[in-house]
């Protein structure tokens, strides 16, 4: 189910048609990138959460199959939502990657994972225990609104959200 990795690039300047009706978007380039994989892609799971990670650690707890979890931290810049130890378990449980509009932490522990990961910045201070959010929701993050089933393409140049997997 994990898509073929794609330079971002090159699927724009291949696609303009797709990016002109609005199928293939970019996010703005607000984010930071960690993990060892640089380059990933899947199919997109959302999830929708504030200053608290009880429902992050669930999905990544699930088996990945491929997927990308992308996490609408509200832009929190006031804790970490996703630490190393949940990102270990989602690289052992197979997901390609995690966008997270928020911040993480123990980042020496999230580099050395297998695993792309892509935030706004590190932040020291835990997150909340409440177990509040939402699952499986269309979030909006750097300028893009972003389903549940949708494709997510990144690499060093940036993230790409495509209505569908894109074919080399």
């Amino acid at each position: 189910m994990a898509a073929l990795p794609l330079a971002t690039a090159e699927v724009c300047d291949a696609n303009s048609h797709l990016i002109t009706g609005g199928e293939l978007r970019a996010l703005q380039p607000i984010f930071q990138i960690y993990g060892r994989r640089q380059v990933f892609a899947g199919p997109i799971v959302t999830l929708k959460v504030f200053e608290d990670n009880v429902l992050v650690r669930e999905f990544l707890e699930e088996k990945g199959q491929g997927r990308v979890l992308v996490v609408d931290g509200g832009g929190s810049l006031r804790c970490a939502i996703l630490g190393g130890n949940p990102v270990q378990q989602a690289q052992n449980n197979g997901w390609a990657g995690i966008v997270v509009n928020g911040c993480i932490r123990d980042v020496d522990e999230i580099n050395g994972c297998d695993i792309g990961v892509r935030a706004l910045a590190s932040h020291p201070m835990k997150a909340n225990k409440k177990g509040m959010g939402e699952k499986h929701v269309p979030v909006t993050i750097a300028g893009t609104r972003i389903c549940d089933g949708e494709w997510l393409y990144a690499d060093t140049d940036g993230i790409l959200v495509s209505r569908t997997e894109l074919i080399v």
